[in-house]
């Protein structure tokens, strides 16, 4: 080697080391406030740790005491509210969310101001679910602008003297409570469902719709059997996210009902009979359920991943003119 060679190397500043100095702050943000609470959250839920009055009992070992507990109450009605006002909510919200997607990116449809539609069905997301929860606690009241609209194009005059026979409460009774929160849950997140899918559908190559077109495919037969097994990844990672999102869902129940799941707690989900034993300062029991609840989401997003992924690339078969002949249609 030169000695100019060797001079230049020795001046060269080598840059392969500033990777893990620009990845160090992720690696320290995580490991303070997912990495930690979360093993620490396993630690605290094998002991006794709660409050009588003025006296703290604890933190005291106690083994799976908390997790049998929690086992023996309520958590499979809690669990079974959650999944409800979840299903609820994305059923709707996934299967309007691909009439959208598919609509705004056929070019054969040449729709307009297609931008001002996407900005105005992702409006809600932006806003925070405590908002809508009020909004919609205080239009359903019992003397709120639903109840006022029904009294006056029915000229009730005994309106408020039997509220029993002429208001509607949906609070009151269960599936009315939990439609209002899925309905919530669909209006605030249906927009960027139909973004991402978009996003996916966009990545199909054109190719496969025009040669799906000049065989005479129509519209249902290219959705079928281009763009869903296509988008596949997407739906997949909708779904999983959404799940967990769900089996996370506190602020908008807990506004509806102030706290208390009503009726009957029909309405409390899993995340809200944490905070409840958070409430009365029980930290072990509390710790168990967001323990039992870490398990039941990475468990139901596995079966998910698991049922839905693909075991291999979808094949694609081409005849010698370019379209894709007989194997699909």
């Amino acid at each position: 080697m030169s000695g100019s060679a060797l001079s230049r190397r020795r001046k060269g500043v080598s840059y392969s080391k500033w990777g893990y100095f620009f990845i160090l702050p992720f690696f320290i943000t995580y490991i303070l406030f997912s990495f930690y609470p979360l093993f620490y959250t396993i630690y605290i839920s094998f002991f006794q740790n709660y409050r009588v009055g003025l006296d703290i009992i604890g933190p005291t070992w106690n083994g799976v005491g908390n997790y049998k507990a929690v086992f023996e109450g309520d958590l499979l009605k809690y669990f079974f509210n959650t999944m409800s006002i979840w299903l609820l909510g994305f059923i709707p919200q996934i299967f309007l969310a691909l009439i959208f997607a598919t609509w705004f990116t056929d070019l054969r449809l040449k729709l307009k101001v297609t931008g001002l539609f996407k900005v105005i069905i992702y409006l809600p997301n932006i806003i925070m679910a405590s908002s809508i929860a009020v909004l919609f606690f205080n239009l359903f009241a019992d003397k709120g602008p639903v109840n006022n609209l029904i009294a006056t194009l029915t000229n009730n005059q005994a309106y408020f003297q039997y509220p029993t026979v002429f208001i509607l409460r949906p609070f009151t009774e269960a599936w009315g409570t939990r439609g209002i929160a899925a309905f919530i849950n669909f209006l605030m997140w249906y927009g960027q469902t139909t973004l991402v899918l978009m996003a996916g559908i966009m990545g199909v190559d054109p190719s496969l719709y025009e040669s799906a077109q000049i065989d005479g495919a129509n519209s249902g037969q290219t959705f079928r059997k281009i763009t869903l097994p296509l988008i596949k990844p997407i739906l997949l990672y909708t779904l999983i996210t959404s799940l967990i999102g769900g089996v996370q869902m506190f602020d908008v129940p807990q506004l509806l009902t102030n706290g208390q799941g009503n009726p009957n707690q029909t309405s409390t989900t899993m995340v809200m009979y944490i905070y409840n034993n958070l409430f009365s300062k029980n930290y072990g029991k509390a710790g168990a359920i967001s323990v039992v609840l870490f398990v039941i989401s990475a468990v139901l997003s596995l079966i998910m991943f698991f049922a839905l992924r693909d075991e291999k690339e979808p094949k694609v078969k081409s005849n010698k003119k370019g379209g894709l002949g007989n194997e699909l249609f």
